[in-house]
């Protein structure tokens, strides 16, 4: 069976698919995927020994310069492209509008979740058959649910297991010179709500680096590299990385000892690949989002509000990763 997955964006969402796809390599052994994803996450669906090809779309991009993309044929390279495979099934698991026209232009007998189940009304229309899935439950759960059902086999009572081969991280790309024990600090996320106070990242920087442990920041921007660079300040301790590939930053996390992450997609890319985690959570609920995996902490700021900074105790976090460090010593 040949299998199309759309699921396009963000990079916490096509993680949270990889456990729906090892089940279903469990289940049903001569099974083959092909996913359609946003080109800057395409790195990832590769992880999995059972993605075949990934078919890469710039949506982002081409909403801000969609003449350009007209005038170099980019869109209709991609719809050449997504339609010449027939699939047995195309699986939407995503639910919205733009994955639901992507699941209609594709060629092959197109399947995703009931009126009630999807993420923007309507996207149920693109689909010949469609299932229930519940809502009130983690986002990995109900993609097991979505496969098992799209693909008729028994929804397994195991694990979550995302099916990231490591040896297929681009390990000759990286050129860092890491240490045998050190920590990663994400403190950047593109939501304000999101993010921890930059105070209290000094802080807590402060009293990791007091402890010689070795701290790295990755960044996805200039933005975000500024605001690693003012983080670090002095620290000898601290380390402000390059840019680097997602492959890249993967191998980071599969070494680090833990991460402090806020909610943003590398928190799930540490779970994944089942680095000790505490993540900080503001306005989203970790209980239908939040990371899955080994060792995953998470601490919910004590503020609602959709639009301020998080409100978590700088001792609290560091009591927490004292902890989490203690342990794996």
């Amino acid at each position: 069976m040949h299998v199309l997955i759309v699921k396009m964006s963000s990079m916490g969402d096509i993680i949270h698919t990889l456990p729906a796809v090892s089940d279903a390599v469990n289940a049903l052994p001569n099974i083959q995927f092909d996913w359609v994803a946003e080109e800057v996450f395409t790195e990832i669906p590769t992880w999995h020994n059972n993605v075949q090809q990934v078919i890469p779309i710039a949506l982002r991009r081409w909403r801000k310069k969609p003449w350009r993309a007209l005038q170099k044929h980019e869109i209709q390279q991609f719809y050449q492209q997504l339609r010449l495979q027939h699939y047995d099934k195309v699986i939407d698991a995503q639910g919205s509008i733009k994955s639901a026209i992507t699941t209609r232009m594709s060629r092959g007998f197109r399947v995703g979740m009931d009126k009630n189940s999807v993420r923007e009304k309507f996207t149920d229309l693109a689909y010949q058959k469609k299932f229930s899935v519940p809502r009130k439950q983690h986002a990995i759960n109900r993609l097991r649910q979505l496969f098992a059902q799209a693909l008729e086999y028994p929804l397994p009572e195991t694990t979550a297991h995302y099916g990231i081969l490591k040896e297929r991280l681009n390990l000759t790309s990286m050129k860092l010179d890491l240490p045998d024990n050190y920590v990663i600090f994400v403190p950047n996320a593109s939501w304000t709500a999101k993010c921890w106070p930059e105070n209290s990242w000094s802080l807590l920087l402060e009293k990791t680096a007091g402890q010689q442990i070795p701290v790295y920041i990755p960044w996805g921007n200039q933005t975000e590299k500024k605001r690693a660079e003012r983080l670090s300040g002095n620290h000898p301790y601290v380390n402000v990385l390059p840019a680097l590939s997602l492959s890249e930053i993967a191998i980071l996390f599969s070494h680090a000892k833990t991460a402090v992450c806020v909610d943003t997609g590398l928190s799930h890319l540490a779970a994944a690949l089942a680095t000790p985690t505490i993540t900080l959570y503001g306005p989203t609920d970790p209980r239908l989002i939040g990371t899955m995996g080994p060792a995953q902490i998470h601490l919910q700021s004590n503020y609602s509000s959709k639009t301020a900074l998080l409100e978590i105790p700088v001792e609290t976090v560091w009591q927490t990763l004292s902890q989490v460090i203690n342990n794996i010593k």
